[in-house]
């Protein structure tokens, strides 16, 4: 067992609570307890001193393509279209899984010393995918990407049945690439999985309006959102990656079927893509989560920046400066992206829930005065507030250092070879 204790703990039961003189147990992969310290203690195999710092619910990155670190400032500058057809695409092509696994670890390394959890992944080599993230003990839900380039859409549903009895680190999620890159026939192949497993459905939605146009064109005056409601495939729950041009029909598909919008602040600035009416779909009762999209359009995985530009355009957006509750935001990135992931399991801090957490090193200055913690994460906070990452109890970073099982220099090295064997 691992005793944290003198120090804070933020949970979001009810709101958003900062709890003082509180400790908090965790034993195997769950948290045991939580509050004032117990005159009886069990025998502990670590106790972590807080020292006035915060313990808190970790980071989810609820939409992410981990292993694009591999062109992480490759393709730049560039339209979202003009990016993937004469960028991305070309060279998705020439991915493997030695590549794949490698990049993974890089990214997996990004998001533990980001506060980050867990991630919402859409990408390819799902095999050593997860062989990455069990080796380095991260949490990580796939998605399914079929598009029209797939050779056999029948292995998403051997991905389903695999990954979702694999192991207790990874989960599979149904899921189209987009309304753009997959046909009438392959979007009724994936309603009729859908349907046979009664779950939800997730695709990149309406992230340009280039996107939205070109699919209204198609499809007689339907929305990505529509064609999708159309078919079926919300049935079940489920949401979109993006949403910056949701119609008004659209939000109400997402109001009445309770789908989540998973915004990406960076990546559709960056992409001039345009900024998501986040506001608008908190008035209306949508569930949000914030995610980093992948290190190719981003180019970080750092949960702070997300947070920080999810809160403040929507105050440029709306010409306010008191729109968009940095509590909302901070609850977003915590709590909605586990629960995006359909993992509840791990969503906060309580008794029985999964002991993914991290410690907010409070003795910087950018955390001084502490008038409000909860704010001073949103707008002030960064990833040298990050003491410590802790994911199914075990703590996988600490004080700058990686525990994923090898050395960090190892793991740059063998990227770098695999990547020039492609870039050759």
């Amino acid at each position: 067992m691992i005793r944290f204790y003198n120090g804070k703990i933020l949970s979001f039961a009810g709101g958003v609570h900062v709890d003082d003189n509180c400790e908090l147990w965790v034993k195997d992969d769950e948290i045991s307890y939580v509050g004032p310290a117990a005159e009886e203690k069990p025998e502990f195999e670590r106790e972590i001193d807080l020292n006035g710092d915060v313990i808190m619910p970790s980071f989810k990155n609820a939409h992410t393509h981990t292993a694009m670190t591999f062109l992480r400032s490759y393709a730049d500058d560039m339209p979202l279209q003009d990016w993937l057809e004469k960028q991305v695409f070309p060279m998705e092509a020439k991915l493997n899984g030695d590549l794949l696994y490698e990049m993974t670890r890089i990214g997996i390394m990004e998001y533990l010393s980001s506060g980050i959890t867990a991630s919402f992944d859409m990408y390819f080599h799902n095999d050593d995918y997860v062989r990455a993230n069990i080796d380095c003990g991260f949490r990580t839900v796939i998605c399914s990407a079929l598009n029209d380039f797939d050779k056999d859409p029948d292995n998403v549903e051997r991905e389903y049945l695999k990954f979702n009895n694999y192991h207790d680190l990874i989960s599979f999620c149904l899921g189209v690439h987009a309304e753009y890159t997959t046909g009438r026939d392959r979007l009724q192949f994936m309603s009729d999985l859908v349907h046979k497993y009664k779950t939800p459905f997730f695709a990149h939605n309406s992230e340009t309006q280039n996107e939205v146009d070109s699919c209204l064109s198609r499809n007689h005056g339907k929305t990505p959102t529509e064609v999708f409601e159309e078919m079926g495939l919300f049935d079940y729950g489920g949401g979109g990656y993006h949403c910056v041009y949701l119609s008004e029909h659209d939000i109400e598909i997402f109001r009445e079927r309770k789908l989540w919008v998973v915004t990406n602040p960076s990546s559709n600035l960056k992409l001039a893509s345009g900024i998501a009416p986040l506001c608008r779909y908190m008035e209306e009762g949508i569930p949000l989560a914030i995610g980093t999209d992948g290190a190719a359009s981003n180019n970080a995985l750092d949960m702070f920046r997300e947070m920080y530009l999810a809160a403040v355009l929507q105050k440029y957006l709306l010409k306010d400066a008191a729109a968009c509750d940095p509590y909302k935001v901070l609850e977003m990135a915590c709590v909605g992206g586990a629960r995006a992931m359909g993992r509840e399991d791990c969503d906060d801090i309580a008794v029985g829930k999964k002991a993914d957490l991290i410690v907010i090193n409070m003795a910087r200055p950018n955390m001084q005065p502490v008038h409000n913690i909860p704010k001073n994460l949103v707008y002030a906070g960064s990833k040298e507030n990050i003491r410590m990452t802790m994911v199914n109890g075990k703590i996988l970073y600490e004080d700058g250092k990686f525990y994923i099982g090898e050395e960090p220099e190892s793991i740059y090295e063998k990227a770098t070879k695999e990547l020039e064997k492609i870039m050759k």
